[in-house]
């Protein structure tokens, strides 16, 4: 789905930006552009990210 229709960036870009670095909206803004210009889109891009993360986080726990 489109997340920044400024921009024309969607969910995947956003979670595929993630899963080579970002870790944050500033760092998703820097590769993609999103919420650069009318910042409607910044909240859900935001919540992608921390999602994104969680589910890294989860998954490359090593449990003992």
């Amino acid at each position: 789905m489109y997340v920044c229709i400024c921009h024309a960036v969607t969910d995947t870009q956003i979670k595929e930006a993630v899963n080579q670095g970002d870790e944050s909206l500033t760092d998703v803004k820097h590769r993609l552009g999103v919420a650069s210009q009318c910042g409607k889109c910044a909240k859900m891009a935001v919540q992608i990210i921390q999602n994104e993360r969680a589910l890294a986080c989860n998954f490359y726990e090593v449990i003992d």
